[in-house]
């Protein structure tokens, strides 16, 4: 694959690469080259952005959002005191054109009912919100990745993490494929498992989105008489709070339709997150440290067999033993079953029985090399 550059300083470079992933944003000329259909649309509402300084009870380190009959308001809290980034609505009578907007024109009755004293404005933009995505997000030796493969309403602060999910998702295995530790089959695996999340995220985000925006009246009535009403006592619930965790940070993300994800032991799949377990009483290690060599890796909780031992040491593949304990239990993994562990933290193979024989077939399906093929001995946790 060629590839023609152009600098900012007008100069031009031919790079000659064996892939190309396009992270050039919500206008991709990758995209475009590509002929790669974005559909989706656009928003009524003009929205801004400004960092701000300034005074007031919501100036307090923690996240408010306000909603009105045309307005809705969301405070962000920054890291230095009495600074915030307000996202908003400007007034719908200077929406058009937005070019040369300012402060001036925000609307400011959410601001006043919410007592904010903005003293200095130290940054300011306005933007329209779109709901797109990408029909393909891989075409040959060429990926879409974050803005250029997806745009969505701001609900839930889920873009740059989404992005990052992307590039995590295709960067291990690139570096597999191009390293020569998995079979180029491999990348094809990267638009089914991100472009079936991408589609679930835009469309909850733009009912959530148009249900927050809406100049109707029942979507009024909804948002001003009923979500107050029930969204104080249904966080009041540690379930409610532990599943908005999950769901904004992305940790309940999983890939149980890919063909990379295989078996089940316990509730865990093939396809799910590793569930974090937390270090002993006696101050061994969780089982989310290993995870920082970004390798494949073997993880069992209690007795490990000896031919499971043979088989990753004749890979080169870490395995790590933990103690069983009731903690291992309430996470959902299952005693003496192997979990095959991909670079990025997700289960691949699920294995109540630790059978090698199913581990080792796995490997030679895919191309699995460790990144090390040195003997190694089982670490113990």
């Amino acid at each position: 694959m060629v590839a023609h550059l152009k600098h900012a300083d007008g100069t031009h470079e031919t790079c000659e690469a064996a892939y190309l992933a396009g992270c050039d944003g919500a206008h991709s000329r990758v995209r475009e080259a590509l002929s790669i259909g974005f559909p989706g649309g656009t928003y009524d509402h003009l929205f801004y952005v400004a960092d701000v300084e300034a005074r007031g009870a919501v100036m307090n380190g923690e996240l408010h959002a306000a909603l009105d009959t045309t307005d809705f308001l969301v405070v962000f809290p920054l890291k230095r005191e009495g600074h915030a980034r307000l996202v908003g609505t400007v007034r719908e009578e200077v929406e058009s054109p937005h070019e040369h907007l300012s402060w001036d024109d925000v609307s400011k009755r959410v601001i006043e009912w919410m007592r904010i004293d903005v003293a200095r404005v130290n940054w300011f933009s306005t933007y329209r919100v779109y709901h797109r995505v990408a029909d393909h997000f891989r075409i040959g030796r060429a990926f879409l990745l974050g803005d250029a493969a997806h745009i969505h309403s701001p609900v839930g602060g889920q873009g740059m993490n989404t992005g990052i999910g992307d590039a995590v998702n295709l960067a291990w295995k690139l570096a597999a494929v191009v390293h020569g530790h998995a079979h180029a089959g491999l990348l094809d695996s990267y638009e089914p498992e991100r472009l079936a999340f991408a589609r679930r995220l835009v469309a909850s985000t733009d009912r959530a989105f148009t249900a927050v925006t809406s100049r109707g009246a029942i979507a009024k009535r909804v948002r001003l008489n009923l979500v107050p009403l029930l969204l104080p006592p249904l966080f009041e619930l540690g379930a409610v709070r532990r599943f908005m965790f999950r769901t904004i940070s992305q940790t309940a993300v999983h890939y149980r339709a890919s063909r990379l994800s295989v078996g089940r032991a316990g509730t865990i799949h093939g396809g799910d997150r590793l569930p974090w377990v937390p270090p002993d009483s006696e101050g061994g290690q969780d089982n989310f440290t290993p995870l920082t060599s970004l390798e494949w890796q073997v993880h069992v909780y209690g007795a490990v067999a000896p031919e499971l031992i043979a088989l990753c040491g004749a890979r080169g593949l870490p395995l790590h033993v933990f103690s069983w304990r009731p903690t291992i239990a309430r996470a959902g993994l299952t005693r003496n079953a192997a979990y095959l562990v991909r670079p990025d933290g997700y289960v691949a193979l699920a294995e109540p029985e630790a059978s090698a024989a199913k581990l080792k077939a796995y490997l030679d399906e895919w191309g699995v090399i460790a990144a090390a093929t040195s003997s190694r001995r089982p670490a113990s946790h």
